[in-house]
């Protein structure tokens, strides 16, 4: 276990979760490095068939920590692996199923790792929001792979330029999420249950079940695509609008964007 990411076994099921309650668990440095570190142990332990993936508090994921960033979109100042390797560890080198229990909150780097896992069950308080037009930058972490293969390419499309809300009812029927369970006080019981049910499936079969999903699923150069994503991200931050956009979400004021 360790401080930002809690780590327990039951049974074959392998479950991570976010520790930052005082922070909406927001991406920093520490928690990005402790999920490459933890997914990917989970991937490789023969003894692990399943992943649950949920966070502590009432937030799944608020996105970028912006109090405490990793020094770049691309990696953490530790010189861990880069953010976007996440969704290449979830999507394709973990052949385990993942799947994401969505307790409140997911906002843009947070709703990207939510649809980086295989499946994912909603609390009905959970809200999706795209996050990213919100600091005037494009998405990062396979959130322009893996939405539009999940709705659909002109509702992404909508979503993610619109900046607007999504509640569970319509993330469930948009096909955000795949179940929301009656009560908030539900969701736990519920992943567990069915990460369990998941676990307790034939290991080989589910493996290259993922597998041929995966390969299936994947552009043609996912490697590419996932670094130009991050060299957008990068160049957009550094930009006159980005910093606009930041200082009015901040203080509330509506920014004034130039292009720049």
């Amino acid at each position: 276990m360790t401080d930002v990411l809690e780590v327990q076994d039951e049974g074959r099921l392998r479950v991570l979760r976010m520790n930052r309650p005082d922070r909406k668990n927001a991406l920093n440095g520490a928690l990005i490095e402790a999920l490459h570190r933890e997914l990917r142990a989970a991937a490789d332990d023969d003894d692990v068939w399943a992943i649950a993936l949920t966070a502590n508090g009432d937030a799944f994921c608020a996105g970028l920590d912006f109090t405490d960033p990793p020094t770049s979109a691309s990696g953490d100042e530790r010189g861990g692996e880069p953010r976007g390797h996440l969704t290449v560890l979830m999507r394709v080198e973990c052949e385990k199923p993942i799947v994401a229990g969505v307790n409140g909150v997911a906002v843009g780097g947070g709703m990207s790792i939510a649809l980086n896992a295989d499946i994912r069950i909603a609390a009905p308080s959970a809200r999706f929001h795209p996050g990213y037009t919100r600091i005037a930058v494009s998405p990062d972490l396979g959130l322009t792979l893996t939405l539009p293969r999940a709705i659909g390419y002109e509702r992404a499309m909508r979503f993610m330029l619109e900046g607007r809300t999504v509640l569970a009812p319509e993330a469930l029927a948009l096909g955000i999420v795949s179940e929301v369970v009656a009560d908030d006080a539900d969701l736990d019981a519920r992943l567990l249950e069915y990460g369990t049910m998941l676990a307790g499936a034939a290991p080989i079969a589910a493996r290259q079940t993922k597998r041929l999903m995966a390969r299936a699923d994947q552009p043609l150069d996912l490697a590419a695509h996932l670094d130009l994503e991050n060299e957008l991200v990068v160049a957009a931050l550094g930009s006159a609008d980005s910093n606009a956009a930041i200082r009015a979400m901040m203080t509330g004021e509506p920014p004034t964007f130039t292009g720049r």
